[in-house]
């Protein structure tokens, strides 16, 4: 490699102008010298391999359809599992190893199950098993002024207060949406029957199980990306609500003076739904950004994996056009909320709130999300 970069030296030392009659003896030298150099070249591209050229530059074609030779140009990063992974854990930090972890980690190959396990094909699924109830309940926080955390030690649920009602974002699983929902706004001060939307971020059980409770109970209007209302449908694990309000791409949910918007980001399933609220912390005005799901596996398939990735792509520009500096979850491990809620409750006055990481904060989150997807993808 150093005597390459000896003959790029001297090829483009190779360069000059006819000059006066005092030079033209020294010029002669310099000409016989470059045909050397330039036959050394050439000598050289033919006999490397490829490989080697690339690293060196390499005669390419142009846009005019010649064969000029350009310079070396750095490479963009490797389409490689490794690579994209790389590039994740850099943009998850401290901040957002739990997300990390659950979505990028290299996947082993989906473990064989036994008919014990699963029962015998074509048979329902078994019956959900409640657990006891500290493994998941936890007490309910106010996080912003107008928003607030309802969710369990796994899952999250968010209120969004209004002086008309409360929009709910998820309805966590049919055991805990009375404890924590219901029991939670009322501890809070807040009044579970003023449940006007519950917008359900996709139609999986841990989301969307308390759903017919909210609707039976409250009467809530339940909104839900149309793909996964009929998702849900098939659910034999967890109480169906009766189909509602289906969620269009930009829908905003308007309610006492405060809108919440939505887009659809399939991926996590057909129907996913991510959301940006604006929220205030004394006063001062922020937005949050829920990514509304995230995980997927080593059976995932590549075409929904594309189509992952290009939702957290367009969700990451919608939530930077849109100056969303906060970022919420409803996986409390994704970006270590528990230990936020701790933080809130130590909180001093004028002390940093732990939600807000600013604008580029939300943006490596999604990036996270989109490289880890990457990853998967380039493992196929």
């Amino acid at each position: 490699m150093r005597a390459m970069r000896t003959m790029r030296f001297q090829i483009s030392d190779c360069r000059f102008q006819i000059g006066d009659e005092e030079r033209k003896a020294r010029k002669g030298r310099k000409v016989v010298f470059c045909f050397a150099v330039f036959a050394a070249f050439a000598f050289f591209t033919v006999a490397q391999p490829p490989s080697v050229l690339r690293a060196f530059g390499e005669p390419r074609r142009s846009e005019s359809g010649g064969g000029a030779f350009r310079p070396a140009v750095t490479a963009a990063p490797q389409d490689t599992p490794d690579a994209h992974r790389a590039a994740a854990k850099a943009a998850a930090g401290r901040e957002f190893a739990g997300l990390y972890s659950r979505v990028c980690l290299e996947p082993a190959a989906p473990a064989s199950t036994t008919t014990a396990q699963r029962g015998q094909r074509g048979q329902p699924p078994a019956e959900r098993q409640i657990p006891p109830r500290d493994r998941w309940y936890t007490e309910p926080v106010k996080v912003f002024d107008n928003l607030y955390f309802l969710g369990t030690k796994e899952h999250g649920s968010w209120a969004v207060a209004t002086t008309d009602g409360i929009i709910l974002l998820d309805a966590l699983f049919d055991y805990a949406v009375d404890s924590e929902v219901a029991e939670g706004l009322q501890k809070l001060g807040l009044d579970p029957r003023k449940i006007k939307y519950a917008i359900m971020s996709h139609g999986h059980g841990d989301h969307d199980g308390g759903a017919k409770y909210l609707q039976d109970r409250f009467k809530a209007r339940i909104i839900m990306g149309e793909p996964d209302w009929e998702l849900t449908s098939r659910n034999s694990r967890d109480p169906v609500p009766q189909k509602d309000l289906v969620a269009t791409d930009g829908q905003k949910v308007t309610l006492g003076g405060q809108t919440v918007t939505l887009y659809l980001t399939p991926g996590h399933t057909a129907g996913t739904v991510s959301t940006l609220i604006p929220v205030t912390d004394g006063g001062r005005p922020h937005v949050a950004a829920e990514w509304g799901g995230t995980a997927f596996s080593a059976t995932t398939p590549a075409e929904q994996l594309r189509t992952y990735i290009s939702s957290a792509q367009r969700f990451r520009d919608v939530a930077s056009r849109a100056g969303a500096d906060v970022i919420i979850t409803n996986h409390t491990a994704f970006d270590g909320t528990l230990a936020k809620l701790d933080a809130l409750k130590n909180r001093k006055p004028g002390a940093p709130h732990p939600y807000v990481l600013g604008t580029e904060g939300v943006k490596r989150y999604l990036t996270v999300a989109e490289q880890c997807a990457k990853a998967a993808l380039a493992s196929r």
